[in-house]
């Protein structure tokens, strides 16, 4: 069984434009997840990206990339179009990492497709435990509800995803890695958007409502995205306080 990692990554992000290019230990966001990718170990890793400059980082930092459209809705078309680009065959599993996560622990990673490669599961994502009750209502911080309490070893099936919820059984942080099966990644991007994903502006909510199931591995953390200046710097004083 072999898995592709696909990282889409573009310059244009509405809240902090030009973000993959940031640097943290002088290295740019996108190619520090590129590098967690490749320490992950379980395939090759390509960058999917509408941005030349991000070509150029990538590739000057020994990681390969792919230059694809300007006209995606979402990052999964993308890794879509970059799978079929890339001329990499006999590939059975996709894995969509995001491009604004540098802190992401590798070994979440390698657990999520080893359980994707146990089950032939059609989708997986992670979730870590909510430890303050006060992100509930956080609309910036996804949430999953899984069918049975998550642990380290089971896989459950995610029955919904939302953001914003009461404390309720079975509820998790949502963390934006998706593994997808070949079948399953062509499936999703022939499917139009529905109206649940585009009211709660998540691609996820696609797949359920098509009954595609998306199961649930749980990771050790959260990692910290980067989405606004203040994440940035966070992010950089910790990683830079680290090295």
């Amino acid at each position: 069984m072999k898995t592709l990692v696909i990282i889409p990554s573009r310059m244009s992000a509405t809240r902090l434009p030009g973000k993959p290019l940031l640097k943290i230990n002088g290295l740019s966001i996108i190619s520090h997840v590129s590098k967690k990718a490749e320490e992950a170990n379980i395939g090759d890793v390509i960058v999917a990206t509408e941005d030349q400059e991000i070509i150029d980082d990538v590739r000057s930092n020994g990681f390969n990339a792919i230059l694809t459209s300007n006209k995606h809705k979402t990052g999964t078309d993308r890794i879509h179009e970059a799978l079929k680009k890339s001329n990499i065959s006999d590939v059975d599993f996709i894995m969509n990492l995001q491009g604004d996560e540098p802190a992401i622990d590798t070994k979440d990673i390698v657990r999520l497709n080893d359980k994707m490669l146990q089950n032939s599961s059609e989708i997986g994502t992670l979730a870590a435990m909510i430890k303050d009750n006060k992100n509930l209502k956080n609309k910036n911080i996804v949430k999953v509800i899984t069918e049975n309490t998550l642990g380290e070893t089971n896989f459950p099936k995610g029955i919904s995803f939302l953001r914003m919820s009461e404390k309720i059984d079975n509820i998790y942080h949502h963390i934006g890695v998706y593994c997808y099966s070949k079948n399953s990644l062509e499936k999703f991007v022939q499917l139009s958007q529905s109206k649940n994903e585009i009211e709660n502006r998540l691609e996820q909510l696609r797949a359920l409502d098509n009954n595609i199931d998306i199961n649930v591995s749980l990771a050790k953390s959260s990692p910290i995205g980067v989405d606004t200046e203040e994440d940035y710097l966070a992010l950089k004083k910790i990683m830079e306080y680290k090295n």
